[in-house]
């Protein structure tokens, strides 16, 4: 796929790219507002880390701006409505955990599916973007590192009384991102981005990051699997 994509010939202007670009490029803008939103809150479940989690909230900010310009570059006026409820899902799981002081599934949902799904889609857009939305998207993917590594580095800490609210979590909210990933399917297919590369990446990344907490390969396989119900 990635090897391919230098020999692609996509034209940014035509109105069908354009048409897909306005779900994509706003589905990206939304999923930065999210997290912006989503590390405020967590800010405030941990007060003892609140300035690094406004920290990242600010950073989130910035790439929602960077990815603005990108759909303002091609002339495109993003989808927002449809990005809302594309994640809708992953919203509400989130806000019914914070109403109810569930750390572990606020984090898991955001730090670790959010961020990895944000990762997954990065990598495999880079290669096939245009020249002005490579750059910005290539700082941002930088950045979204860093935010998977604060939840990664503190549920490793709390593994052990944090890993049975991270399966049920995990039970609950995988499922959302395979439905996702079936939903955006044809768009990202005309942007050059396949379905099959967007689930590998992101079933690495989220895979190697399950490991680095303190899971089993038996339990990531277990907890993998839990997404193909929705499949």
């Amino acid at each position: 796929m990635q090897q391919l994509a230098p020999e692609l010939k996509i034209d940014f202007q035509s109105e069908k790219y354009k048409d897909a670009y306005s779900r994509i490029n706003a589905i990206v803008i939304e999923g930065e507002q999210e997290a912006h939103d989503n590390y405020i809150r967590l800010g405030e479940m941990l007060p003892e880390l609140k300035d690094e989690l406004i920290r990242l909230s600010k950073m989130e900010s910035r790439h929602k701006k960077g990815f603005e310009a990108c759909g303002r570059n091609l002339s495109v006026t993003p989808d927002m409505p449809f990005a809302q409820k594309f994640f809708s899902g992953l919203h509400e799981n989130f806000q019914k955990a914070a109403a109810e002081g569930q750390v572990v599934t606020c984090l898991l949902i955001q730090s670790l599916i959010i961020e990895c799904f944000a990762i997954a889609a990065y990598n495999i857009y880079i290669p096939v973007a245009d020249d002005f939305a490579r750059k910005i998207t290539e700082g941002v993917v930088k950045d979204e590192y860093s935010h998977l590594n604060f939840g990664e580095v503190w549920l490793k800490e709390n593994f052990a009384e944090s890993k049975a609210e991270l399966e049920a979590a995990n039970r609950q909210n995988l499922p959302i991102v395979w439905r996702m990933l079936n939903e955006v399917e044809d768009d990202a297919h005309i942007l050059a981005m396949e379905k099959e590369a967007l689930v590998e990446d992101f079933m690495i990344q989220y895979g190697e990051t399950l490991n680095n907490i303190g899971f089993t390969t038996r339990d990531i396989m277990r907890m993998s699997a839990y997404g193909l119900t929705a499949a």
